[in-house]
């Protein structure tokens, strides 16, 4: 397939556009360095990006910063580039989408679980999440809505709890200061990640949210122990030096039935 990227020199897109050309695919990568400002208007967008089977939409500004004012600022933006692409001629549009989206929730998030977003990045996402889902209904375009979990891989140079303590072990840190770590989340590797949105945006059966994600809650504790252990970095954390804060779910993760059915195919 032809597939069109933006936003692929980030730290999710860097992975795909690598997976999809080592699996025969033909990518179209766009960035901040590409003739193409996906914020400035196109006489046809479709074809400024090469007329491709599939449009996958990463570029997203200030996505670790979750209360950044250009979330909002920019979500008409993104929501103006998408509208011109399936107005233009594209049939299938793949959005990187967000369990923040959901806000406060306790226990498996699903297609149907209600969202109540708690940042302003939580609700830019769900606004363009809703706009996008009437647009391909409206359209009759194929939308998959790819709600990812947390990430972890190819952490130097990240902004993850696990970007963090690599950073700590290259700087020589003994000592991590750390939660309780009692919270259980759904954590799936970069390369697992980016196999199952691939997966997902080269089928046309199985459309609308689906949730990127392992499926299983871990806790925190759990999997950062495991991390320091895999990476074999000489470094303790401090249980309870920082509080647990009040709006983090204490278990929270994605049902993955539909990303299971698409790999099953």
């Amino acid at each position: 397939m032809k597939i069109a990227i933006t936003g692929a020199s980030g730290y999710i897109g860097r992975h795909i556009t690598a997976l999809a050309k080592k699996n025969g695919h033909e990518v179209i990568a766009i960035d901040r360095s590409s003739d193409i400002d996906i914020f400035s208007q196109h006489q046809n967008v479709f074809e400024a990006l090469q007329k491709p089977d599939v449009l996958l939409h990463l570029a997203w500004r200030d996505g670790f910063k979750h209360n950044s004012p250009e979330h909002m600022k920019n979500l008409s933006h993104h929501y103006e580039f998408l509208h011109s692409y399936i107005h233009d001629g594209g049939k299938k549009v793949a959005v990187m989408g967000s369990m923040h989206e959901v806000g406060y929730w306790e226990g498996v998030i699903n297609e149907h679980t209600p969202c109540d977003p708690l940042s302003q990045y939580g609700v830019a996402k769900n606004a363009l999440r809703q706009s996008m889902m009437l647009l391909a209904k409206d359209c009759d375009a194929k939308l998959y809505w790819l709600r990812g979990f947390y990430i972890y891989g190819d952490d130097i140079g990240g902004h993850s709890i696990f970007s963090k303590i690599a950073q700590a072990a290259a700087d020589g840190k003994t000592e991590f200061p750390f939660t309780t770590g009692k919270n259980n989340y759904d954590f799936l590797h970069i390369d697992d990640f980016s196999d199952q949105v691939l997966a997902a945006i080269t089928q046309d059966d199985i459309t609308g949210i689906i949730n990127i994600c392992s499926g299983k809650p871990v806790s925190l504790a759990e999997r950062v122990e495991q991390y320091i252990q895999d990476n074999h970095y000489n470094i303790k954390l401090q249980y309870g030096a920082f509080p647990d804060r009040p709006y983090d779910s204490p278990a929270v993760w994605g049902d993955n039935s539909k990303i299971r059915a698409i790999k099953a195919k």
